[in-house]
Parts: structure tokens; sequence; C-alpha cells
């Protein structure tokens, strides 16, 4: 019996094809990697201007700039405590020209917190790199007669269902540091939302919420302007950018929570193209400049390859996940 027409021996026709195009599609895929980026690269924030992450993003980006002679243009795209902007990055093309923050937030909290996402946190990205890792700071407004965790606690008892804090977003490490506090104390809290630090620290500061958890860079400014009063930590230790203000843990033994960001893309980008943009990330973060900068907002450099970042966010989610059971906390 002779082969069919659609057959070469016993290879189909479409196989037989796609091994010939294998090579030639491999190489063009090297040569893309090889050129990137050879145009603007879209960086999308999924938080709003004026926030830690946009500061820290922007310092990032100028130096991958620097290096690629490339535009690392940033965008912010907030929403949903981190999830709108995250659902753009995963719907991009896998072209490695738009990437953008990979964060605990939308990426280890959401998947519980959220009842239903647009996206995959496993399925729909590709993680790339970690950049930093900041801890939440608590602050309270000049006008709370608040200088401590103990003295927060007996103010919460006293007054109960009276305080509230802001957040960046629901699903955010301040949401769910908000959440670790009335869970450990059972002082009951108002949760109030926003879409973004920028936006929160407004109420804060004009009195209209009483206390905010947020990552260190903004409260870091804002205590040292003397517009808030930092009251604690939740890193395990003191941090060196703040050593007067104590950890959370020193008064409720084993809070602890740290955010981080890092680098991200939409699944299916090319590995060539995702090692060298893993390797420029880790050279931007070596950088004095940098540095120095991440310092000044109390940031640490925080660099993993990009299976070490995918197993980091995996392990966040499965750590956090009984936390933000136990608090009740959920949005449909």
């Amino acid at each position: 019996m002779s082969p069919s027409p659609a057959t070469h021996g016993s290879i189909p026709r479409r196989r037989a094809l796609a091994l010939v195009a294998a090579p030639f599609l491999a190489s063009g895929v090297a040569r893309a990697s090889d050129d990137w980026p050879s145009k603007p690269v879209r960086y999308i924030n999924v938080f709003p201007p004026g926030g830690p992450t946009d500061t820290l993003s922007r310092i990032v980006c100028a130096e991958l700039s620097e290096l690629t002679g490339q535009q690392f243009i940033v965008e912010n795209k907030a929403g949903s405590g981190g999830n709108i902007g995250s659902d753009a990055i995963a719907k991009s093309a896998p072209d490695g020209y738009t990437i953008g923050l990979y964060t605990i937030a939308s990426q280890s909290i959401a998947p519980t917190l959220y009842a239903k996402l647009a996206f995959d946190v496993e399925k729909d990205f590709t993680a790339i790199a970690m950049l930093w890792s900041v801890p939440n700071m608590l602050m309270v407004r000049l006008d709370l007669p608040v200088k401590s965790v103990p003295e927060l606690i007996a103010l919460g008892k006293a007054q109960p269902g009276k305080l509230s804090f802001a957040s960046s977003g629901a699903g955010t490490t301040p949401h769910i540091s908000g959440e670790m506090f009335k869970q450990m104390t059972g002082v009951n809290l108002l949760h109030v939302p926003y879409k973004g630090s920028a936006p929160a620290y407004q109420d804060l500061l004009a009195g209209q919420v009483d206390m905010m958890w947020d990552n260190i860079p903004g409260p870091l400014g804002l205590m040292r302007g003397g517009k808030v009063r930092g009251v604690a930590v939740t890193s395990r230790e003191r941090h060196p950018a703040a050593p007067e203000v104590p950890t959370m843990a020193e008064t409720l033994a084993g809070f602890e929570i740290t955010s981080w960001g890092g680098l991200c893309g939409p699944a299916g980008l090319p590995p060539a193209m995702v090692e060298k943009c893993a390797a420029l990330a880790q050279k931007a973060l070596e950088s004095p400049k940098v540095k120095a900068a991440f310092a000044q907002q109390g940031a640490t450099a925080f660099w993993m390859n990009p299976k070490d970042t995918a197993a980091h966010r995996a392990s966040d989610e499965r750590k956090l996940a009984p936390v933000i059971k136990a608090s009740g906390a959920k949005v449909e």
C-alpha cells in the first residue's frame, strides 16, 4: 500500500513541515532575543503614580534605559489592588515589549482574596526577576493619641469600631497588615481601600482616616517631613532607614509581612529574552546609583532568577492564604 498523499512515509505532512521549519523559527527567536530591546519597552506599573512602587519602578526603568539605550516607559494602570494592570500584562503580546510589575498583591494575595480573577497567576505570566523587598510601616495621623502599638491596641479596645485604616487597595500587603493586626489583637478597625497609596495619603493627612500601613518608602518620606507619626514596621527586625521605629513583632510576636516587587511579562516570552532581561535587571540593581536611591527609599535590592522568582511567588501564596481566609476578607 503506497503512502497517503497527506504523509511523507509515516510522518504526517503537517508534522514534517513543522520539523523543517523549527530550526528557522528557533533562529528567528534567537535573533529577536539578541536584538532585544530594539525599540522602547512599555513597563506597566499596576499601581498609580506617586506611590512607593511607582518611585521604585522609575528608578529601575531609568537604569535599564541607560544600560540598553532604549527607553523603558512606565505606564500606570491601577485599580483592584493591582489586578487591572496585571491583567493588561497577561493579555499583552509575548514579544518582550510589554513587561511590568510582578507584585505580591496581585500574584500571591489576590488568588485567595478575590472570588474571581481575570487571569491565572500560574499560567498567564512569565516570571523574569525579583527587584526589591520592602516592609510596611504603620503610620497614624498626628492628632491621633497613639505613639506605640500597645497604645493603639488600648485606644482601639476603648473605641471599638471607630478607628479606620487606609490601604492602597484590597489585597495589598498594607491591607493584609491591617487584617493581621485585627486578628492578633481583637481590635475592630474599619478598612478603607483606595486605588493606590497617593490618594490614601491625601485622606490620611486630611484626617479622613486614622492610620495606614504602607510600603516603607512612602511613610518614611511623610514621617521625615513631620506629616505623620511612624509607629511600627512589619519586618522581623527594625529597619536601618528608621531604627527608632519598633517592629510590630516587639508587641505582637510573629507579626511579619514583607512586600516585594519584580519583573514579569505575559506567558510565552522566549526563554532567551527572559534570561537577557533578568541579567539586565541584576546589572541595574548592582548600580551604585540604584543602590543609593533604593536606600533612600528604604527598599532593599532583592534579585532572583526567573525560576526562583516564580517559586517565591508560589511560596508567599501558600503562606498568606491561611491568614487571608482567617480574616474573613473576601472580594467578590
